[in-house]
Parts: structure tokens; C-alpha cells; sequence
């Protein structure tokens, strides 16, 4: 079977793509709850909550780890012409180590890293080791995050990691959770039981959105903010 999309008009989709972001960013209302600072950090957050990284701080010093796939090349387009920075990777061995080393440089030079822990294909909400080796090397911090919104412009897609995004006006929160760090002398023995740290911290905060919407809501955060 042909591909409809292939190599010669990838094009179409990486322009549909960049320009959703342009369009939609002015009717993207993201309040960050417990935001603290701690730069450089590596920011850890769900494959289904990529486009949290629209909350962040200063995107221009937040780089993001996408995949060396086809779809990858779409999603990469599109945060570069966004104004973030852009890392390749792949599962493999090779591709691991690289991408490994640029993130470590970028954190090294004071920017942050954001990688999507159970990407680029699953399994849903099976966290990989990449985070947690890189935060081992660096000595940074893994700040979990996870984006929540109630509203009937905010999305969720079919797909394998049930992604959501905004369409028009759409008041959302970037929930954080507290630093977690890696000790450089972290042994590899242990890497189950802090997949299932991160993993019940991430989901510990997707429990926990929907209150603290209701309470951003009352308190009009998102008035304050425009």
C-alpha cells in the first residue's frame, strides 16, 4: 500500500503542523501550579502531554527530545519553527548514546531538556530509562509535569498515547511535581523501582488536576495572567 504522505510532500503536514502552534498559541491559557525553577532541569511529562511544553518558561531554552521517525520529522518542524530547541534520538543503541550526549551539553550550558518518558511508541505510560541515565550524568533534576484543562476546546486523540491538545480558547494548567534527583553513583539494579517513582508521581498528578483546576478556576487565575 502507498503511503500518502511521504518524503516528497512531508512538507504539508510539518507546514498544517507549525501553523496549528502559531494560530492556536494566542488561545492557549496556561497557568503553572507549583512551578518552581530549577535550571537547567530535565522536565519529564506523558506522551499524551507533549504540548504542555507550551507553558513553559522561556521555550527558547527548552529542548526537545523527538524521535529520528517519519512522524518525528513532522513534530520536529514544528517546535524548531516554534522557537525550541530540537534534539533526534532513537531506541536504538547508537541514536541513544547520541542524543544522550547533546541533551547532556544543553544542560551543561544552562537550557533545559524535555523528554516525553513513554515515547516515542509505548507502551502507554511505560517509562523508559533515558531520563533517568541523563539526570544520573548531569546531576539535574527530573521535574515531572502534566497539563489538565476541563474545557470542550481541550482534546483527546484515539490514539496509542491518547494525546490531547487545544483547539481555540482553552484554559489549561501545567501541574508540577517536586524534584526528583539521581545520585551519580545510582545503580542500574535500581532503575525498576525509580521508573516506578516517576511513574506514580506522573499519574499522582493527573489524580490530583482536576481539584486543583477547580480551585485555579475559582481563584480566576487565568484572568490574572492576560
Amino acid at each position: 500500500m502507498v503511503r500518502l504522505i511521504n518524503k516528497k510532500n512531508i512538507w504539508i503536514l510539518q507546514k498544517a503542523a507549525l501553523g496549528y502552534m502559531k494560530f492556536q498559541e494566542s488561545f492557549t491559557h496556561i497557568v503553572g501550579i507549583n512551578q518552581k525553577r530549577f535550571s537547567p532541569c530535565i522536565y519529564a511529562m506523558w506522551h499524551s502531554d507533549q504540548f504542555c511544553v507550551y507553558g513553559f518558561e522561556d521555550i527558547t531554552k527548552v529542548n526537545i527530545l523527538i524521535s529520528n521517525s517519519f512522524d518525528g520529522e513532522i513534530v520536529a518542524y514544528a517546535a524548531k519553527g516554534f522557537g525550541f530547541g530540537i534534539i533526534r534520538g532513537s531506541s536504538g543503541k547508537k541514536g541513544a548514546v547520541e542524543s544522550s550526549m547533546q541533551m547532556l551539553e544543553k544542560l551543561k550550558a544552562g537550557e533545559d531538556v524535555s523528554i516525553m518518558v513513554d515515547g516515542p511508541g509505548g507502551p502507554y505510560h511505560s517509562v523508559k530509562n533515558g531520563a533517568i541515565k541523563l539526570a544520573k550524568m548531569s546531576g539535574c533534576p527530573i521535574v515531572p509535569v502534566v497539563w489538565y484543562s476541563e474545557d470542550k476546546t481541550f482534546h483527546t486523540i484515539p490514539t496509542w498515547d491518547k494525546m490531547t491538545f487545544p483547539l481555540f480558547d482553552a484554559n489549561i494548567i501545567n501541574l508540577y511535581g517536586e524534584p526528583i534527583y539521581i545520585p551519580s553513583d545510582f545503580s542500574d539494579e535500581n532503575l525498576g523501582d525509580m521508573k516506578n517513582l516517576i511513574k506514580e508521581t506522573l499519574e499522582g498528578l493527573q489524580a490530583k488536576a482536576p481539584e486543583v483546576y477547580k480551585e485555579a478556576k475559582k481563584q480566576k487565575l487565568w484572568t490574572q495572567k492576560k
